[in-house]
């Protein structure tokens, strides 16, 4: 059995949510948490700041546009914003696995956490999770392989689109099961669920002993692991729990085994957690109490902190506040590397980007150096492809990638005679800002504009009703496969994506019912397939250059988003860098702790 290899640096792209935020990509280093050791304690890192202290709360701004929204509730396997709220997740779940880096950032690599390890068969198809022995749910029920099993087959079959779309070995025999885990399994599952098909998944995710779980694959996954933390399968929750409380109620307040438990939940407004104190690391968490608040933009989120009625804001966007609290003596600006540029999405199966001079037109008109000049004082980390520094296999420049050229998108536009665009985002001050500018810039090459900006919810509903044009979002993660990922924003299934469908499928169903698939998804699913890093560098280099070859869509300056906090607090993700797996820099919130 062979672990597939890791790639460590700082390097940062799944499925799981959509959203935009950047900030000022400046290095910045905070005040450290330290990781923790086998018994879950800080480190000597943290020696600077003085030890961690037990005890105190932490009110949390969020960004009602993105992590602040979770209107579909915190089940993950119904949730439709899994990757946004990484920070209500990994509180109350804590997570199989989770990315940890060094202080400043660097030597970035997933960590099993509930998990006590993980292998790959030597063909890949085989990934078999060990789980720590002795975790209970805070109901006191096990986290074992089978509730594992559970919360996996229920994640893939109840339609979140936090869910990974994996190649299962549908071949494989379902094992001999107790009757009342399947009696207790499909009362969790939606009631048109297909029992065939559920006895196939069953078949290829298995329980082997109270410990031991093994995920059979038809193709090699080797992404599968580095996208864990950023999907609704890293995140388990107690079968138990949810047969005694409902759907609605679990959904509400979620029973799981993380550093923290649901005490209050008034949905996309507070979210109101107390420390578990049943948690499998010894003398973690270091907070009694864990509050996330929505908040309404940047400007509101900074005066809520200097009000004094919060203590972090996790991804502040506004280049000028970001600078403001930098200045501010008693805050703490942290910035991780950045992972996630902008890209422009082109909808390739309407009018009128069907066309691809029209795409072609978009690029040429399209000038990201001076919206980054302009907006963010040339700090943004520039990129040509759906990477960026702060990822694995960050490629900067694409050969032959379309640069501005104004007078050619005139006379495209010319051609093609006229070019009326719906430019839609997400409803937060910088998308705003780079969309009032991309509509100038476009305007000045003949092209008639109109932006969109819709709360995140919204531009998922937007998008995978197929009913829009283009798009500003962000693509790529610390994992390609992973994350808002390459194949989210371009594979032809995804719900989140323009590109073509494949020759004889009508609908992303059809495809994937028939197995059909462009040449570039072939490329990507072999990128995230192999196990040899190496060639899944070159898998998305040829990637890279098949979406520029055919104008899919622009990409420009990717930022890492700012967490800001108050003095006094400290905590990995939050005054130590570690690379955004989705849009915002992850959290380790067991480890956060606040000077008494």
């Amino acid at each position: 059995m062979n672990t597939i290899p890791r790639r460590k640096g700082p390097r940062r792209g799944l499925l799981g949510t959509l959203a935009l935020a950047a900030s000022l990509s400046l290095v910045l280093a905070g005040c450290g948490g330290g990781e923790p050791n086998a018994e879950g304690q800080a480190t000597e890192a943290a020696a600077t700041v003085g030890e961690p202290q037990t005890g105190g709360d932490l009110t949390v701004l969020l960004d009602a546009g993105f992590a602040g929204g979770w209107s579909t509730g915190l089940d993950p396997a119904t949730s439709n914003t899994v990757g946004a709220n990484m920070p209500q997740n990994s509180a109350i779940f804590g997570g199989l696995f989770t990315l940890e880096a060094d202080e400043n950032g660097e030597n970035a690599e997933i960590v099993p956490n509930q998990a006590e390890s993980y292998e790959f068969s030597e063909d890949g198809l085989t990934l078999t999770v060990k789980l720590r022995e002795g975790i209970t749910f805070s109901d006191g029920s096990p986290l074992n392989a089978d509730a594992v099993v559970w919360n996996w087959i229920r994640a893939l079959s109840s339609g979140s689109t936090g869910t990974p779309q994996l190649d299962l070995d549908l071949t494989r025999e379902m094992p001999e099961l107790d009757q009342q885990f399947l009696d207790d399994l499909y009362a969790a599952l939606p009631e048109d669920v297909d029992q065939a098909v559920i006895e196939q998944r069953l078949g290829a995710v298995q329980a082997v002993d109270d410990l031991t779980v093994e995920i059979h694959f038809s193709v090699a996954n080797g992404a599968f692991v580095n996208a864990m933390p950023s999907t609704s399968l890293n995140f388990v929750g107690s079968p138990t729990a949810y047969q005694e409380l409902g759907a609605d109620q679990y959904s509400q307040a979620p029973v799981a085994a993380g550093p923290f438990t649901v005490d209050a939940n008034r949905l996309s407004e507070r979210l109101e957690l107390t420390r578990n104190e049943d948690y499998f690391r010894d003398g973690l968490p270091y907070l009694d109490e864990l509050s996330f608040q929505s908040v309404a933009g940047d400007q509101v989120l900074y005066q809520t902190l200097q009000a004094g009625q919060g203590d972090a804001i996790e991804g502040l966007s506004s280049v000028t506040l970001i600078e403001q609290a930098q200045e501010n003596p008693n805050l703490t600006t942290t910035l991780g590397a950045p992972t996630s540029p902008y890209v422009i999405q082109l909808n390739t199966r309407k009018a009128p980007f069907d066309d691809k001079k029209a795409r072609e037109a978009i690029y040429y008109a399209t000038d990201f150096e001076a919206i980054n000049e302009g907006l963010f004082g040339g700090q943004g980390d520039m990129s040509q492809s759906f990477t960026a520094s702060g990822g694995l296999f960050h490629q900067q420049e694409v050969e032959g990638y379309r640069t501005y050229d104004p007078e050619k998108a005139r006379e495209l536009v010319e051609e093609i005679g006229g070019l009326t665009v719906e430019l839609g985002t997400t409803d937060i001050v910088t998308a705003r800002q780079v969309t009032t500018a991309l509509q100038t810039q476009w305007q000045d090459a003949g092209i008639d504009v109109t932006i969109d900006s819709k709360p995140l919810g919204d531009v998922i509903t937007k998008f995978t009703s197929g009913e829009w044009e283009s798009m500003l979002q962000t693509a790529g993660a610390w994992e390609p496969a992973a994350g808002i990922g390459v194949a989210v924003r371009f594979g032809s299934t995804s719900p989140f994506s323009g590109t073509p469908l494949p020759e004889g499928a009508e609908t992303a169903t059809q495809a994937l019912e028939e197995n059909l698939n462009t040449e570039l998804d072939e490329v990507l699913t072999n990128a995230a397939s192999t196990v040899d890093q190496e060639e899944r560098g070159d898998l998305y280099k040829q990637a890279a250059k098949m979406i520029s070859d055919e104008a899919y869509g622009p990409f420009g300056m990717a930022f890492s988003p700012a967490q800001v906090v108050r003095k006094g607090v400290h905590g990995p993700g939050l005054t130590t860098p570690i690379p955004a797996l989705v849009v915002n820099s992850g959290v380790l919130y067991d480890r956060v702790w606040v000077e008494q």
